[in-house]
């Protein structure tokens, strides 16, 4: 549609420094946003008025001055570009800001041409008010200054004036007042260019910020994917063990069992390393830290690792120094470490590759290197190796690239030792080499007292408990069940809260193994019950819970609990607990 604006002389301003409002002009074709903005911009007590399309929006241009323009881009007729671009034709409109409404994405190409037409900002719809409210109120602050500044220009012509008219007996005071009036017009200009790049600072960080957020999007979808692909790499294996188990034969059920041991390994590992990861983040994991021989620490990651390198074929070299390399450390979290390096390596050489472990001192230092001949690290992956969600984009090798954590908690832990880990690889196809150092303990090494506790005797690991087991996962409470009446325990089973305090008044039992999240009544709950009573006082609690946060261990021993188990737990621990830990209590 063509229009324009015809020249005309500007309407009269109020003077610099009166209570009158300024106009700010909504156009938009529709006549609710219309009234939703009217009422978001009501607070800057401002005069609004409306116009229902571009044509009159041109019409109330023409007859009064406006601060600023909220124009929508979607309008019949006339949309806000043609709209815009005929406004800022005119020399009376050409400093009038416009921000343009729009409820469509916009493309870069769309927003340059509405910035090429004389737009200063963008507003999506649905519109947030405060963002809204804040802009308009920024660009009506700008009006009032430029407002201010013709004013001032004003007043100087005028004292010009009258200067000429007097020059010998006002000289001095007039020359007094272009003064004060040029410090003014200077300090508007600062104040206007603090303005402006206030704004241009906002942009460009709301640009950043919204790219940031992409990214971790980005992030955040890949590594669901990649955990569900984590997960599901061993429930595979795990239900074709069933079946093995379900056919009956010797073979296979060893081979069953065997399945299901390595894959639940497995998925403890996973699930350990995420803990892990949350743990450290929020600085929850403590050192247990003794002397321990570098020797040792590496001799049982080498022992982890063993099945997965010789399923491979792997060919393993390890170097330690002959004299003793004492730390001072926690050994399972050194041995996490060293094992993650060796699974790491594990997985990216091929079959038959070579993998070297090295231990050695360097000066105050023990330094320990894995080396391998995979597949190496392009330059660009180097300086982000360590960082958490990192993985190696290799062309098929995404069915193993894992989650990205290993090597992260590999260099947070490290530090947490005081130590440094640093990476060198010379590209795709090379090999890499992952280097730790640490801080020697030069003190002499004392005597291993957890060596010198004898373990529980023979008739202690044999005795005979009566348990009551508490579960609403009926596979998980009839498994456990079955285990424990294998080993000669009397046992009790409760698929709910109530249920299980019921029993427990009734069978008494040596010891309560309870889940925590159980319907009717939970394990906490329960577990406050029987130590109300006269009779549970000196029944032994175990909390067998998915929960394993620090919290949680606090709150189960506020309830009453004197152990808390993060399933799943290994068989043989309940059976080490049973016979050593909780000793047989006497009966009443």
């Amino acid at each position: 549609m063509a229009a324009s604006l015809t020249q005309r002389e500007p309407p009269p301003r109020p003077p610099a420094g009166s209570a009158e409002k300024v106009n700010i002009l909504l156009v938009d074709d529709q006549h609710a946003r219309l009234l939703t903005y009217q009422s978001v911009l009501a607070d800057l007590g401002q005069n609004l008025v409306l116009a229902h399309s571009g044509l009159e929006a041109l019409e109330q241009l023409m007859r009064q001055e406006f601060a600023v323009v909220l124009l929508d881009v979607s309008m019949p007729d006339m949309d806000g570009f043609e709209a815009a671009r005929l406004i800022h034709e005119h020399p009376r409109f050409e400093r009038t800001p416009i921000i343009f409404v729009t409820g469509v994405h916009m493309s870069e190409l769309d927003r340059l041409k509405g910035y090429s037409v004389g737009a200063v900002d963008y507003v999506a719809i649905p519109v947030v008010p405060e963002i809204l409210r804040s802009k308009v109120a920024v660009l009506v602050e700008l009006y009032c200054k430029r407002r201010e500044l013709i004013d001032l220009n004003r007043h100087l012509a005028e004292a010009n004036a009258r200067l000429a008219q007097d020059k010998d007996a006002l000289q001095a005071e007039k020359t007094r007042e272009l003064q004060a009036l040029a410090a003014n017009l200077q300090t508007a200009n600062l104040q206007l260019e603090r303005t402006n790049h206030a704004l241009h600072t906002e942009v460009a960080e709301r640009v950043r910020a919204e790219q940031a957020l992409m990214e971790a999007n980005r992030h955040k979808d890949e590594f669901l994917a990649m955990l569900a692909h984590e997960l599901r790499n061993p429930l595979a294996p795990i239900r074709y063990a069933v079946h093995l188990l379900k056919s009956g034969g010797e073979e296979q059920v060893n081979l069953g069992r065997d399945v299901i041991e390595r894959q639940l390994l497995q998925l403890t590992r996973l699930v350990d390393d995420l803990l892990d990861v949350s743990r450290i983040t929020r600085g929850k994991i403590n050192l247990a830290r003794e002397r321990v021989d570098v020797a040792e620490l590496v001799a049982r990651a080498v022992e982890m690792m063993k099945p997965a390198m010789d399923a491979r074929g792997h060919v393993l070299t390890v170097e330690v120094p002959e004299r003793t390399l004492w730390l001072y450390a926690d050994p399972v979290r050194l041995t996490q470490v060293f094992g993650n390096l060796l699974a790491n390596a594990v997985k990216y050489t091929e079959a038959r590759g070579s993998i070297t472990i090295l231990a050695r001192r360097r000066l105050r230092d023990a330094e320990i290197t894995v080396r391998d001949s995979g597949v190496g690290i392009a330059p660009e992956v180097l300086p982000r190796i360590f960082d958490m969600f990192t993985q190696l984009d290799q062309p098929g090798d995404r069915p193993q690239s894992g989650l990205g954590i290993g090597l992260a908690l590999v260099r947070r832990l490290v530090e947490m030792h005081g130590g440094s880990v640093s990476v060198a690889s010379d590209g795709p196809g090379t090999g890499s080499e992952f280097t730790i150092r640490l801080p020697i303990s030069l003190e002499r090494a004392e005597p291993d007292v957890a060596a010198e506790v004898p373990a529980a005797d023979t008739p202690t690991a044999l005795a005979r408990r009566r348990i009551l087991l508490a579960d609403d996962n009926q596979d998980a409470l009839e498994s456990l069940a079955m285990l424990l009446s294998l080993n000669g325990h009397e046992v009790h089973q409760a698929r709910d809260g109530l249920r299980a305090f019921e029993l427990a008044a009734q069978c008494r039992p040596e010891i309560a193994v309870l889940d925590i999240g159980m319907p009717r009544a939970d394990g906490y709950e329960v577990a406050r019950r029987i130590r109300s009573e006269p009779w549970g006082r000196d029944i032994r609690l175990v909390a067998l819970t998915g929960w394993g946060q620090e919290s949680d261990r606090q709150r189960a021993e506020q309830a009453g609990f004197d152990i808390h188990l993060t399933k799943p737990v290994d068989p043989a621990v309940m059976d080490r607990l049973l016979a050593g830990v909780l000793p047989a209590r006497q009966p009443a």
